[in-house]
Order: C-alpha cells, then sequence, then structure tokens
C-alpha cells in the first residue's frame, strides 16, 4: 500500500534524565517502525529540560544509524503531563491518525509498536493501554516492586469501582490514543504531574471512547523512579472522585468539562 493512503503514526517519546537507556530505547524499535511498513511512520523525542546527555545521546543514534526522528529540548521542565501535552498537540497540528506513548527509560518495550498501535490505525479501538496487570505473575517476575504491585491493584480497584468501568490497571505509561479521541478531550487542562495519566483516561472513558488493553511484558531496570508514590495516589483518587462529582453536577472542573468540545 502506498505510504500516502496509509495511516499516519506519531511514537513520541517522553524523556528525562535517560541518557543511560535512550540509545536501547531506540534500538529496539522496530524497523517495520523506521521503514513505515505497517503505517507512515514518524518519532518524536522531548526531553524534559534534562541535565544530561538525553538529546546528545539520541542524536548520536540518529547519526549512527540513519534514521530520521525529531529530537525537541524543552528549556524548562515541564513535567511528565506537561511534556505529554506537547506531543500531543505536535501531533493533532501535524495530522496524524493516532499517537503512541512511549518512555525514554527502557520500562516498555518498543517491539510492541506494532502491536498496539494497529487496533487504533484500523479503527477498532480509540484507546489501547499496553496492560502489566493482566498477568500479574507475570509483572511481579518482571521486577515490579511489591509496593507498587499491591499499590497498582488498589488503587486501580478503587478506581475501577468509582467510574464503573473494569480496566486491568490506570497506570500503565504505554498507551495508544487516536487523535479524534484526544481531540475530543480537554487534555491540556489535565495535570502536569503524573496524575496527567488518570485524568486522561477519565475524560476518555466520560466521552465514550472505545478502550482495549493489550498484556505487556513488565521491565524494571536501574531506571530511578521519579513519582512520589503517596502523592501520586491522593491526587489520583481526588481526580477520579471530583470527576464523579462533576457528573452529577456538583462541581465544576475545567479538565472534565466536555461541553465546550462538542
Amino acid at each position: 500500500m502506498a505510504i500516502s493512503t496509509t495511516p499516519k503514526l506519531l511514537i513520541f517519546i517522553v524523556a528525562y534524565h535517560a541518557e543511560n537507556h535512550i540509545d536501547d530505547v531506540l534500538s529496539r524499535i522496530p524497523e517495520s517502525v523506521w521503514n513505515n511498513q505497517f503505517a507512515q511512520c514518524n518519532v518524536l523525542m522531548i526531553d524534559d529540560a534534562s541535565s544530561d546527555r538525553t538529546c546528545e545521546v539520541a542524536q548520536a543514534y540518529a547519526d549512527r544509524t540513519g534514521h530520521k526522528f525529531t529530537i525537541r529540548s524543552n528549556q524548562i521542565n515541564q513535567g511528565y503531563g506537561g511534556n505529554q501535552k506537547l506531543g500531543y498537540q505536535y501531533a493533532i497540528d501535524n495530522n496524524y491518525d493516532a499517537v503512541v506513548l512511549l518512555h525514554g527509560d527502557g520500562q516498555y518495550d518498543p517491539a510492541l509498536i506494532p502491536l498496539l498501535a494497529t487496533p487504533v490505525l484500523e479503527g477498532k479501538a480509540d484507546v489501547v493501554i499496553g496492560s502489566r496487570m493482566m498477568n500479574r505473575q507475570a509483572a511481579l517476575k518482571g521486577g515490579m516492586p511489591l509496593y507498587k504491585f499491591i499499590g497498582n491493584i488498589v488503587l486501580t480497584n478503587i478506581q475501577n469501582w468509582i467510574l464503573g468501568v473494569k480496566l486491568s490497571e490506570f497506570h500503565s505509561g504505554y498507551r495508544v490514543y487516536s487523535i479524534k479521541a484526544l481531540r475530543a478531550v480537554p487534555f491540556l487542562a489535565n495535570a502536569n504531574y503524573f496524575d496527567f495519566d488518570t485524568d486522561i483516561l477519565i475524560q476518555m472513558i466520560d466521552t465514550k471512547q472505545r478502550f482495549l488493553e493489550i498484556a505487556v511484558p513488565t521491565f524494571y531496570g536501574d531506571e530511578i523512579c521519579r513519582v512520589n508514590g503517596i502523592k501520586y495516589a491522593v491526587k489520583i483518587l481526588l481526580a477520579t472522585f471530583f470527576s464523579r462529582l462533576q457528573k452529577c453536577g456538583l462541581i465544576r472542573i475545567a479538565k472534565f468539562d466536555y461541553a465546550a468540545r462538542r
């Protein structure tokens, strides 16, 4: 199929102090992505004002391999959520059909990009989550710390109950969104912290986007966790609870107000 008739897919890498991992992440992106074999693919890496050599290592990979991709660096740290806002707006502005969120620390396997992206590109799903918790034993064997494992289960169960859904986890950072779905939600109003991931899932649920979960392997290596667990838990539970208060008409929060986008 000619490239002009294939859907456009953006692989968006969020990176922060990832100089020790970014070369490996880029090298594990399948050749089918680099060669546009299943979609018209482009890679965007946004480094969130790292003080290390993340951008230099990424550029060295590009120079060594000949793989061309876009590298951007924020002058001021935007936060994990703030960085996502930039990437998704870039995807919208450049008329992509779907965007893959990939972390630059190597925690998620880039080889699975075609598997995760295809349902969205084929119009069978609006949101695909690469879930580590569909096989819980595999998550533990993959090195997920016990406190994160238990916390993931507890928080997901609470969120499922409040939101009336049945996701295996809310906390995977490996995701694919259709651009149509992103256009339907006010993601620019979301948190700049790690609770952005919960905010956008709530928005996708509220706007009745079609979800699909696909099991992905869990890998924890020497990456540094930058999430304050207590702060994260409080923020996502408050966001989940407030979203239902808004649905009942008791409060009004911009990120859960969809009327202006209809």
